[in-house]
């Protein structure tokens, strides 16, 4: 066995080196015992030790599963972002960047985003919630919706894109609606 084995071997007691069964130089039989170490035994809050970090974890916000959760969500952000009257989003085409949580949105484009985190995809909670406000709204000195549901988005599109609609007005009428919703649920 080389010298610098035997050292080895002979220095740490997790390595043991072995020749063959007859004695003879050329059969060795080099076994390793791994042993894991653990770090010492620490509670949560240890941070001085740098064993434990605490860790802030941003979760993706609740989807809504009633049609008063729906009309509370565009109400927060017509609040928060405004209300763009036209079609769902500013620079929808050119403006990738800019997440829709940030932006203003048309009602039919926050309601959608409200329930699917994107204002152009179709669901059925958010058509729903469509139509029942279409049932309330009257638009142009036409009353609530009583057409064809293809035109839902139309009715609830031409009340939001109204001249002189404000988004003050917008996040009243969806409150309202969600209470309505709510009470009649």
């Amino acid at each position: 066995m080389p010298a610098d084995l035997h050292q080895v071997s002979g220095a740490h007691p997790d390595l043991h080196v072995q020749g063959a069964p007859d004695g003879s130089p050329h059969h060795r039989e080099l076994r390793i015992t791994v042993k894991t170490i653990l770090p010492p035994a620490t509670g949560p809050t240890n941070i001085p030790t740098g064993t434990r970090r605490t860790a802030r974890v941003a979760l993706p916000a609740r989807r809504p599963d009633t049609v008063a959760g729906v009309f509370r969500g565009p109400a927060r952000i017509s609040a928060s972002n405004g209300l763009y009257q036209g079609d769902y989003v500013p620079d929808a085409l050119s403006d990738k960047l800019t997440p829709y949580a940030t932006r203003p949105l048309s009602i039919v484009a926050a309601i959608r985003w409200a329930v699917a985190g994107n204002p152009r995809v179709v669901s059925p909670l958010a058509e729903e919630a469509l139509l029942v406000l279409a049932k309330r709204l009257e638009v142009a000195g036409d009353g609530p919706f009583r057409g064809a549901v293809s035109m839902v988005e139309f009715h609830v599109d031409g009340w939001g894109d109204a001249p002189g609609r404000t988004t003050e007005s917008t996040a009243a009428v969806l409150y309202a609606d969600a209470d309505a919703a709510e009470v009649t649920a």
